[in-house]
């Protein structure tokens, strides 16, 4: 301890301060419009309901609690006392009656999960324990409490065991094909359900620079003072708005193999949210209660998410979004945006003199 009664291994105490409280706030307040509808797409897909039950029933539950059991430190009031006192905070604050059990286990990358079929259990790594402050690891466990809350952690485990497990599942008669399907519907999903966790972080940290501070981070380390805010949700705008055609393929390329969304992109629709009117409603205490889900509209979310994507294409800076839109829109010349859109084709430009030429010669192959 240092003389004004901080710790000194970069973990600050920051004095406790007055947190709002949700009761019996619902998992909808916060759940990202896209993370439902993926959702809502992923039960829809040919062979899902097979896997989903098969795995239900033989994953082993049990032996995955024995292992962080066995191998893991569980959180608690003598062991990470700090992480203890803020996953309370944190389900008292989004009012999850039973506190899951959390376990730090030792891995150099920064990581958190919510995983379990029966019950949620959240891990973190020690590299994002060594990675955070008090405050930006408090979002973190808001982040996973939310993904409890939202009964994110059953697609999770299938997921984790679909992907690092696939070799085992050669019994389940659909072929390859249906299960990578799957799990590219469930990375597509879980990628969402990120944002809809991140929300839930900030309702339980309230402090959105540390939510920042925390993705900020986790893109470029330790070295926050290098680091600034404003420039790195610029790169995020930058990121969107850049290149042509082939840029926005390689992006999709680029995030089909990963479960979470690149950082910046997090940033930026979090801070987003946090400026909107659906946020301030939530922190003045209006916001939808788990005791009415059972009278919510499956349609009625349906067509939310639906408005939502429909108004990302439109205000969408990236330019197969605006291409979509354009189609949308009846825009004329479609074939020419499209060249225009991919560089223009510039190998098969004509020469001066020649005729403009949309096909390639005989001599240029198919």
């Amino acid at each position: 301890m240092s003389d004004d009664g901080h710790q000194n291994n970069g973990h600050e105490h920051v004095p406790s301060r007055q947190r709002r409280r949700f009761p019996g706030i619902s998992s909808r307040a916060y759940e990202h419009p896209a993370d439902r509808s993926a959702l809502v797409a992923l039960r829809k897909l040919s062979g899902f309901d097979t896997v989903f039950k098969a795995l239900s029933g033989l994953l082993p539950e049990r032996s995955l609690r024995l292992l962080f059991l066995s191998d893991s430190v569980r959180v608690s009031d003598q062991q990470f006392s700090y992480l203890n006192d803020m996953l309370r905070d944190a389900c008292y604050i989004l009012d999850l009656e039973k506190v899951p059990p959390m376990y730090v286990t030792q891995d150099p990358q920064p990581n958190a999960m919510c995983i379990g079929l029966d019950e949620p259990i959240i891990v973190v790594t020690t590299g994002l324990v060594d990675l955070l402050d008090e405050e930006e690891m408090r979002a973190v466990v808001g982040h996973e409490v939310g993904h409890a809350l939202s009964g994110h952690s059953v697609y999770r485990t299938i997921l984790l065991f679909l992907t690092s497990l696939a070799l085992r599942v050669a019994w389940i008669p659909l072929g390859n094909l249906a299960i990578m399907a799957i799990v590219t519907a469930l990375r597509e999903w879980f990628r969402k359900s990120e944002l809809s966790a991140d929300r839930a972080g900030l309702l339980v940290g309230q402090d959105l620079r540390a939510s920042m501070r925390g993705l900020m981070k986790l893109a470029g380390g330790h070295h926050l003072h290098e680091m600034n805010v404003d420039a790195f949700l610029k790169q995020a705008e930058e990121y969107e708005a850049g290149g042509d055609l082939r840029d926005s393929v390689l992006k999709i390329l680029n995030v089909l193999p990963r479960t979470h969304p690149f950082t910046t992109i997090r940033a930026a629709e979090l801070k987003k949210w946090s400026e909107s009117r659906d946020y301030q409603r939530i922190m003045d205490g209006h916001y939808p209660r788990r005791s009415e889900d059972k009278d919510t509209s499956v349609s009625d979310s349906f067509r939310e998410s639906a408005a939502s994507y429909a108004s990302n294409v439109k205000n969408s800076k990236d330019p197969l979004m605006k291409l979509v839109n354009d189609i949308a829109g009846g825009a004329g010349d479609l074939g020419g945006r499209v060249r225009r859109g991919f560089g223009g084709f510039s190998s098969s430009a004509p020469r001066d003199g020649e005729p403009p030429r949309d096909t390639p010669r005989d001599d240029e192959g198919g």
